[in-house]
């Protein structure tokens, strides 16, 4: 089904991608365009008032004197105070011992195993949904589980494979619980709407309850692509296979794949390495029940211990420090399972789990120290107001509504998605624009990082720059080694485009309907 137009353009949009530096560079280099430029604005006294009239904005140049005193003694705090940073790290403390302990890799196997050969697409999905919570567990567990799954049950193994990665990586903003995820995209919004706004801040549940109705939804349209165009697609290539319509050499040409026959074994690894142990599972259960009554005791009377000081939830201890919370529950049901499943018997094992966690967070650390110092230095040169004032306007003499703008907004994030990979990169970038520009125009900093995530998920299935886009065209190579970017491209754009669509659309009815995103909106 793949053409050569599709393949040249992939080829065209591979070599594009090529020429981007990596994403820290790309930080770097930003950070002195942004010096370079503010120079400039400076020297044009660049200047627009307040849209409230109450001062005027002004450009201001880093490549001065007081812009290097900023430089030097503001990048250890530009750094510190990231909001993403600290959250991140706690996060990944108590999600890192869930996932090194064997507990997430577990749950998230026996979730798909529940399904035998009807539903399994569902279930499929629905798992690799839920697997954000564990950051790169569906990438490394789930897909690869997936088509062994359909392979023993006799469906195209490389449809198992599209199944899981669309849950993975295109259903990576929505899920039924808070995760490191939103913990990142929080922060940075949160930097961004202060551009605007000192005061501002975006709790990490701000968009939850669109992304957890998002959940179903997302996982019914992955299951539906997959049964009524995936599925066929690929079985009607087998079948012309057999009648000789194609040879194999013609199956390869086009990058289509037969489901592997008796190849099921090929995955064995992944089918025998993850079954949960009883003991261990039930002790991690009892312990996060007995967190959640917890919680609930401690939010439900109106004079609740854990109530905001007006007796509100959404500014309550609880939800501010949730990451805590998530990170302290993840953790102690992390030890719990792998001590009841004998897999640690020291307690420097769970303290090694942890520093394990930490040096994969190496890169991501790299990254937003720069990505910190793009951020600072974009806003203490004022050129980030200067946008978002300019932009306002621009906004505020369109007859556009406010969910039409941020439609328009997601379909943006879609396209830039094709050539820069990393979700915190690319909102990193965007969001001290766009945040403040269309707080500006009477749209909250939440709404607009819901129609980010929405553009930014659907998008992460079709492009070769995905950091994890190289690995499932490796999966998929052990079932049809003459699997390519096109193969997975052309299994994963009917997945891409749908949900565009149909949740794009969803979370434009969501907000003209009026509905609060999450509970801190």
């Amino acid at each position: 089904m793949s053409t050569s137009v599709l393949h040249r353009s992939l080829d065209h949009l591979e070599r594009l991608g090529n020429r981007l530096p990596h994403p820290t560079w790309l930080f770097v280099w930003l950070c002195f365009l942004v010096a370079i430029i503010s120079a400039i604005a400076a020297g044009l006294d660049w200047q627009a008032p307040w849209p409230d009239g109450s001062r005027t904005v002004s450009a201001t140049s880093l490549i001065s004197l007081d812009g290097l005193r900023y430089i030097l003694t503001s990048s250890i705090t530009n750094f510190t105070q990231f909001a993403p940073v600290g959250s991140v790290m706690i996060a990944m403390l108590g999600l890192g011992l869930a996932e090194r302990s064997g507990l997430l890799g577990g749950l998230l196997s026996g979730l798909v195993r529940l399904s035998g050969g009807r539903g399994l697409a569902f279930i499929v999905a629905f798992a690799g949904v839920l697997s954000s919570l564990a950051v790169d567990a569906g990438y490394v567990v789930i897909i690869p589980l997936a088509g062994l799954l359909f392979a023993r049950a006799g469906l195209p193994p490389l449809a198992g494979i599209a199944c899981a990665f669309a849950g993975v990586s295109a259903g990576f903003s929505a899920n039924i619980a808070i995760g490191p995820v939103d913990a990142i995209l929080a922060g940075i919004t949160t930097e961004a709407a202060r551009t605007v706004n000192p005061e501002a801040n975006v709790a990490i549940t701000a968009n939850y309850y669109f992304i957890a109705a998002s959940t179903l939804l997302v996982t019914l349209v992955i299951s539906a692509v997959n049964a009524w165009l995936v599925q066929p697609r690929l079985q009607a290539a087998e079948q012309q296979l057999a009648a000789g319509a194609l040879t194999q050499p013609d199956l390869d040409a086009q990058r289509i794949s037969p489901s592997a026959g008796g190849n099921t074994t090929v995955l064995a690894d992944a089918d025998t390495d993850h079954h949960l142990h009883r003991a261990g599972a039930l002790a991690a259960l009892l312990w996060t029940l007995l967190i959640a009554c917890a919680c609930l005791y401690a939010l439900w009377p109106a004079d609740g211990a854990l109530r905001g000081a007006d007796g509100s939830i959404s500014r309550s201890p609880l939800v501010q420090g949730i990451v805590v919370v998530i990170a302290f529950t993840a953790g102690v049901a992390g030890i719990l399972y792998a001590r009841f499943s004998g897999r640690w018997s020291r307690a420097s094992d769970s303290v090694a789990a942890m520093e394990d966690t930490f040096k994969t967070l190496a890169s991501y650390l790299v990254l937003m120290f720069f990505a910190a110092q793009f951020v600072a230095w974009f806003n203490w040169s004022q050129l980030g107001q200067l946008l978002a004032i300019s932009g306002a306007e621009a906004l505020a003499h369109t007859t556009l509504s406010a969910t039409a703008l941020l439609l328009l907004f997601l379909l943006a994030t879609f396209i830039i998605n094709l050539f820069i990979g990393s979700a915190s990169a690319k909102w990193a970038l965007m969001a001290p624009v766009f945040v403040p520009m269309l707080l500006l125009a009477g749209i909250p900093a939440e709404s607009t990082l819901a129609a980010f995530r929405v553009g930014d998920s659907v998008g992460n299935i079709i492009t070769p720059l995905m950091p994890y886009f190289a690995m499932v065209v490796a999966f998929a190579q052990r079932y049809q080694p003459a699997a390519g970017v096109g193969t997975l491209v052309a299994l994963m754009l009917p997945y891409s485009l749908t949900l565009l669509v149909i949740w794009g659309g969803f979370l434009g009815l969501w907000l003209s309907l009026g509905w609060p995103l999450g509970p801190a909106s």
